[in-house]
């Protein structure tokens, strides 16, 4: 029940005493008290307590104390929750500071052994140059006390043999003397005679091209253009003549053959590249050490013969040359070289085939230097089946001929057979790809008529040609002058 319904309710009247008697009532007076007793709404209203303003505001404070109450366990329970999240984030950044400091010390331990790895590997490297370094001169002085024991043996043989053939000779008798050589000594071949098939070749095709015109035409130009690509010229340097050409002729359009040469005289001297200085006319410069020649190239393009001509033009001029036979894979290679220092009475440092031609190259080297040699020339293995491989073994025999001069080699010398024509191109750009060529020595000349390989190269390669060869004899290497060449092809 209610505050209101309480106040609602009518107080009844008390209850009569049994003493008094009741009046007897009719109906009509019956009904008419009991809707006397049923109270209106005026009287309700009348009767309903007032609710004290007191009460309201005692209701109202409890209300308030208790949102105060439930506030400051809400705030409470979030500062609880806050530090407890705070506490947490502490203890993760705590973890945290401790895995990176793990971490920096990890890899500070990582980086100290691969420093002390390196140091240890460096260490071993040093050791086994020392080893290497301590094994070759060890080689080279059993290798020269072998030698020394040898030629002992040999002078003792032949002290023997003098000496037996004395005590079995018949009395001496004066001798006969000897009978003049039956053969003339054959000349060097001139440089006219050296390109005389290239000079047909060339020519010839020139001259049935032009032979009676009055004028250059197109149709002339495209004959012309065909000689120089037979003659072995190269394409990209045929163009390049015949662009010259064309521009020549449309200024001038009745040119006859003999202007004709005199152009083309002047448009291909241009392409050519010849040693201006260095080593030019078989001179070397000064030097306080040997002067070291690498020779590269495949095999039977001439190598062992240049090497041999280019020891006499050297000795012809006064210097102490020393060969090395560093293409050990070759036995033929290796006696040809040795037959080559025997015709021109100079030492050649070899080894056995099959040996290291890096050991050779150290002893060649050595060996100038302890006989104060002026020039030594060194042979290298011509294989291009290979590339890296044949990369990696000059690149090899480089580095240890610079433990001993650390700027040799001073040249490296291609030699190129001139009768491959093209093939002698590709050979060149084999060549210039695996090490650092300087000067080329173009060979056989006299044997062909692809000359024009000489023009092709020079252009092609901006690449000194520095020797040709005109023939097989000692002294048909000459030094490639271009405008003596030009004159003689054209003369």
């Amino acid at each position: 029940m209610g505050l209101f319904d309480f106040f609602k309710r009518k107080k009844k009247p008390a209850p009569k005493t049994g003493k008094e008697k009741e009046p007897v009532k009719t109906i009509e007076e019956e009904v008419q008290e009991e809707v006397k007793e049923e109270p209106t709404e005026e009287e309700v209203l009348v009767e309903e307590p007032e609710i004290k303003e007191e009460d309201l505001q005692i209701t109202e404070e409890e209300e308030q104390q208790k949102q105060l109450e439930l506030e400051e366990e809400r705030k409470k329970k979030e500062q609880e929750e806050q530090l407890k999240l705070e506490e947490e984030k502490k203890k993760e950044e705590e973890d945290e500071r401790k895995k990176q400091l793990r971490l920096e010390e990890e890899k500070k331990q990582k980086e100290e052994q691969e420093r002390q790895k390196q140091l240890e590997l460096e260490e071993e490297r040093e050791k086994q140059e020392q080893e290497e370094q301590l094994s070759l001169e060890k080689e080279k002085k059993k290798k020269e006390e072998d030698e020394r024991k040898e030629q002992l043996r040999l002078q003792e043989e032949k002290k023997q043999k003098e000496e037996q053939e004395e005590v079995a000779a018949p009395p001496e008798k004066e001798e006969a003397p000897l009978p003049p050589p039956t053969e003339p000594i054959e000349k060097p071949k001139t440089l006219d005679e050296g390109i005389k098939k290239t000079k047909e070749g060339f020519f010839s095709k020139i001259g049935k091209a032009i032979l009676g015109k009055s004028k250059i035409s197109e149709a002339d130009l495209d004959d012309l253009e065909e000689a120089l690509i037979a003659a072995d010229v190269g394409i990209d340097t045929t163009i390049n003549i015949i662009d010259r050409l064309e521009e020549r002729v449309a200024k001038d359009k009745f040119l006859n053959t003999s202007e004709l040469n005199r152009i083309l005289k002047e448009e291909i001297t241009p392409l050519l590249t010849s040693e201006d200085n260095a080593v030019s006319g078989f001179e070397i410069p000064d030097m306080d050490t040997p002067y070291i020649i690498m020779v590269v190239g495949v095999n039977g393009v001439g190598k062992t013969s240049t090497i041999g001509k280019l020891a006499h033009k050297f000795k012809q001029k006064g210097k102490q040359v020393m060969l090395g036979a560093a293409d050990t894979y070759r036995a033929a290679a290796i006696e040809q070289l040795s037959i080559w220092a025997e015709r021109n009475d100079v030492p050649c440092v070899k080894q056995d085939m099959g040996s290291d031609p890096g050991a050779v190259a150290y002893d060649t080297v050595s060996s100038a230097i302890a006989k104060n040699m002026d020039i030594a020339i060194i042979d290298t293995a011509g294989r291009l089946h290979n590339k890296k491989y044949l990369m990696e073994e000059l690149a090899k025999i480089k580095r240890v001929m610079q433990k001993v001069i650390p700027d040799a080699p001073h040249e490296i010398l291609l030699i190129l057979d001139a009768t491959t024509g093209q093939n002698a191109i590709s050979q060149a750009k084999e060549f210039l790809e695996v090490t650092d060529v300087n000067a080329i020595a173009l060979t056989k000349l006299d044997g062909t008529a692809k000359g024009g390989v000489v023009i092709g190269i020079s252009n092609q390669f901006k690449m000194p040609i520095k020797y040709i060869g005109v023939g097989e004899k000692i002294d048909d290497l000459r030094i490639f002058n271009k405008e003596e060449f030009i004159d003689s092809l054209f003369k």
